[in-house]
């Protein structure tokens, strides 16, 4: 079946008159309808405090080892904070090249793609922040 073009253009005419619902709603709206696009980002989280910022690009090749040295750092930090029995927050005292220099602490593995267990990383860094949370609540 064919469909003439002037078929075609009153069709595309009525569609583009009619209204949209996500535009038609203020962001003050509450009808529990469709949101404006602005009104679904994401607010940005408060800064915790004590915490070990991303790492930069360039110090590994792969989000994988960046994680990685993300989680060692954050171990020595509370390892620090734990030792000096202190609620202050010693990472103005870490540089990156300290996590990479404590690698052979942490790695499971020859293989240099994948020297440790990121998630082994995570929940030893997670004990330890929270073993520090405790003592100083």
């Amino acid at each position: 079946m064919r469909v003439s073009p002037a078929f075609r253009l009153i069709i595309t005419a009525l569609l583009l008159t009619q209204p949209i619902p996500a535009f038609a709603e203020t962001p003050g709206t509450t009808s529990g309808g469709p949101k404006p696009f602005n009104s679904m980002a994401v607010a940005p989280d408060a800064e915790e405090f004590c915490r070990v910022p991303r790492p930069p690009a360039g110090l590994a090749e792969t989000a994988y080892l960046r994680n990685g040295y993300r989680a060692i750092l954050r171990i020595l930090v509370a390892e620090r904070q734990l030792e000096t029995e202190t609620c202050d927050c010693p990472l103005s005292d870490f540089t990156w090249d300290m996590a990479l220099a404590e690698l052979p602490r942490f790695q499971t593995t020859d293989n240099p793609r994948l020297p440790f267990k990121v998630l082994d990383l995570y929940a030893m860094a997670d004990a330890l922040e929270a073993e520090h949370a405790e003592g100083c609540s």
